[in-house]
């Protein structure tokens, strides 16, 4: 792709991107970034172009139909079947910068996360995490806790597989 059809690579907003059903993996790899990612699987094609459109977000799709239609909003064709690929390929072709946000939103549902303070939250993690952990955050949507745990180091160890410095 050229930049004249990256429009927002000219612009200092980061990019929102909404994922079809085919690559959901990579919107949840997306949101571990740091990047606003919607995911709407139940999305029909035409339905994902009027909401990309709608909503002004860079369209992430493995629907080869969708590249023929007229009028499509800002669109990635993702390539590979895998996610590692996919991931790397919306890595590179949008000029992200995978260590700048990351674990900053929700991996479920994709909201901002919010720091709380430990004392508020005794009662919904188990004992040992409560123990051991200083920080926590919390999705405003769905309540989810978040703590830095093996999950993390995980996650950068694929993003060390992907050629992606940590």
């Amino acid at each position: 792709m050229t930049q004249d059809a990256l429009p927002w690579l000219s612009t200092p907003a980061l990019p929102r991107f909404l994922a079809d059903r085919m690559v959901g993996r990579l919107a949840t790899w997306l949101r571990i970034l740091g990047y606003d990612t919607a995911y709407l699987p139940h999305l029909s094609p035409q339905g994902l172009l009027r909401e990309g459109r709608r909503q002004g977000r860079i369209l992430l799709t493995r629907d080869s139909r969708l590249l023929r239609q007229k009028d499509v909003p800002s669109l990635i064709f993702i390539r590979d079947d895998h996610f590692r690929g996919q991931l790397k390929q919306v890595i590179v072709e949008c000029r992200l910068t995978p260590m700048a946000s990351l674990f900053a939103r929700c991996s479920e549902c994709n909201q901002v996360l919010e720091a709380v303070a430990k004392e508020t939250i005794q009662d919904q993690v188990p004992e040992y995490v409560w123990q051991t952990q200083g920080t926590f955050h919390r999705c405003p949507e769905c309540h989810r806790i978040y703590w830095s745990a093996t999950h993390k180091v995980h996650a950068l160890a694929e993003l060390r597989r992907l050629g992606i410095e940590v």
